[in-house]
């Protein structure tokens, strides 16, 4: 083996941990924002269904639990805040229509597509892209 081959290897190495550790908060938050998306769609073809809308408020709230809660890798710390006021935003969604206020709705909705476009504005500054779920 030559040296470049050897230092290549060693690279592989050192740099294979880091990217899976950040894949897996990639696979992880890719997945959160997806049902956040998925539950917003069906408030706004429902803003009516206070019940729905009560549901999903508890669905939300278990998804915002799980990703105060879950380790984040430091090369993309920076980004994390941004997808939990992605996920307030959505679980506020969720509650104000609960609470028959459709206006509200609106605001949290536009404030959580927001925190979105700038998680996903920061890790692509830093070099990461989430996954595709579909």
């Amino acid at each position: 083996m030559n040296r470049r081959q050897l230092l290549k290897l060693l690279t592989g190495l050192v740099l294979a941990p880091r990217v899976a550790h950040a894949g897996s908060y990639l696979d992880r938050a890719a997945i959160l924002l997806d049902g956040c998306h998925r539950d917003c769609d069906w408030l706004l073809a429902h803003l009516t269904d206070r019940e729905l809308a009560s549901v999903l408020r508890n669905v939300a709230e278990a998804r915002l639990k799980t990703a105060r809660t879950m380790q984040v890798p430091k090369e993309v710390i920076a980004a994390h805040p941004h997808l939990l006021l992605c996920l307030e935003n959505g679980e506020r969604a969720a509650a104000v229509v609960a609470d028959g206020d459709q206006q509200g709705f609106f605001r949290h909705l536009r404030q959580c597509r927001d925190e979105e476009g700038l998680f996903k504005a920061l890790l692509t500054q830093l070099k990461y892209q989430l996954p595709s779920v579909k």
